[in-house]
């Protein structure tokens, strides 16, 4: 039998999502050990380690040490971590880059319009009105409120038909919160207003109000974008080296 002939990273890593697919595997589901690998495609053992690892860094396979390789979660990880890090490089291109940030929040909200006030209207979720107490609370006593923002905007995303948006709607608001505090930009009023607006937005859908939902979206980002932009000031503020 002739030896595996050498392949580069990339090929490889082509091959083996490939073969994922080809072999009907799923988010969970055990993969073949390398040396299966190596044999089905034609490879040296070194481009399967490598092709794993790159596989690994963007959550399409997880290697669970004693256990073995399995197909990953294919989750927006890598998306949130690659933006966090261009963000947290700080100056100009930072601003820009969450303005940005900000504008795709926008977008993803409003294009969940539709969905969110026909499964919402005409319900009372208790547990979300809880959440927007706590956040409340939690603003009067100067605490932060991430777990409650984060839930609650977990819990509406559900009523989206299309998971995708409600995946990239939750990925960019991981991205913006972790993003923010780099910059330092948020006053108490500031995080008052994004707390009113959150029950802005929840009465909304729950009234089946397209319009007072498209506006409260709107209300819940000025606080953030008044703050980049006192980001913005301090940085043309600062003093030419």
């Amino acid at each position: 039998m002739s030896a595996p002939r050498k392949a580069p990273a990339w090929s490889t890593t082509d091959a083996i999502k490939q073969h994922i697919i080809d072999s009907g595997l799923g988010p969970g589901d055990l993969m073949p050990t390398e040396t299966e690998l190596c044999e089905a495609l034609g490879v040296s053992r070194s481009s399967v380690r490598e092709a794993i690892r790159t596989l690994g860094s963007l959550d399409i396979v997880e290697v669970r040490h004693g256990h073995g390789t399995f197909v990953g979660r294919m989750s927006l990880d890598p998306l949130v971590n690659g933006m966090v890090f261009r963000l947290s490089m700080r100056g100009e291109h930072a601003v820009t880059a969450l303005r940005n940030v900000v504008q795709t929040r926008i977008a993803l909200d409003l294009a969940m319009t539709d969905d969110l006030v026909k499964a919402y209207n005409g319900t009372y979720d208790s547990s979300m009105h809880a959440l927007v107490d706590d956040m409340r609370t939690h603003t009067e006593q100067g605490h932060a409120f991430l777990d409650e923002d984060r839930d609650f905007h977990a819990r509406l995303a559900k009523g989206v038909d299309n998971q995708i948006i409600g995946e990239l709607a939750g990925a960019f608001w991981e991205i913006h919160t972790r993003a923010l505090p780099l910059l330092g930009i948020s006053t108490p009023q500031d995080i008052m207003d994004t707390v009113e607006a959150h029950e802005a937005i929840l009465l909304a859908v729950e009234s089946g109000d397209v319009e007072a939902y498209r506006s409260a979206v709107q209300a819940h980002y000025l606080p953030l974008q008044r703050a980049i932009e006192r980001a913005a000031h301090m940085i043309d503020d600062e003093p030419t080296p």
